[in-house]
């Protein structure tokens, strides 16, 4: 176990900087921190999930989930760090697989929403999508090893796919885009 903090401020990052877990530090706005931190808004957010009324599976996959994202961010902290593998991945495809076999094969875009849960899983879908592209972009500059936009990717589509579950199982359903609601003209 690291080293564990008795006092949360340390007065470090006044200047703006902050330390990677190699020590190395670097500006708040670099594209490690930013890619990191989304990734731990990502972890918030299903948290925030987690907070409403689910099933015991997808609670039990959304906290398997949260502990991949503390590694996920800690690899991204730590440049060399190894802590996502394919078999994470392997099990995030898995568990969309046996999750999507119920559900009936789409034929209109979602809109998020249909219920709390569904519509904060939504929202986690969404900061998924902004952590994969802040990946990406550390990854044009800085070595950043293939499976963390990969596991990030996939998290993105079990997410809809969760959302759809929930939006179901709470009676509200999905919402159906409707691109037929205007006139074209």
């Amino acid at each position: 176990m690291g080293n564990r903090l008795s006092k949360i401020y340390t007065r470090t990052g006044d200047d703006g900087t902050t330390g990677l877990g190699d020590g190395t530090r670097v500006g708040k706005d670099s594209l490690r921190v930013a890619a990191y931190g989304t990734v731990d808004e990502l972890n918030s957010a299903i948290g925030i999930v987690l907070a409403c009324d689910v099933d015991a599976r997808i609670r039990d996959v959304l906290t398997q989930i949260q502990h991949d994202l503390f590694d996920l961010g800690g690899e991204l902290c730590i440049p060399g760090m190894a802590m996502v593998h394919d078999a994470d991945i392997d099990r995030l495809e898995a568990t969309l697989d046996a999750f999507n076999e119920d559900l009936p094969p789409l034929k209109d875009f979602i809109l998020p929403g249909g219920g709390m849960a569904a519509a904060q899983c939504h929202l986690a879908r969404t900061i998924c999508r902004r952590a994969e592209r802040e990946v990406v972009a550390l990854g044009r500059v800085e070595s950043v090893r293939a499976e963390a936009p990969r596991y990030l990717n996939r998290l993105s589509d079990l997410l809809f796919v969760l959302a759809r579950v929930l939006a179901r199982a709470s009676g509200h359903g999905e919402v159906l885009w409707q691109h037929e609601r205007r006139k074209r003209s």
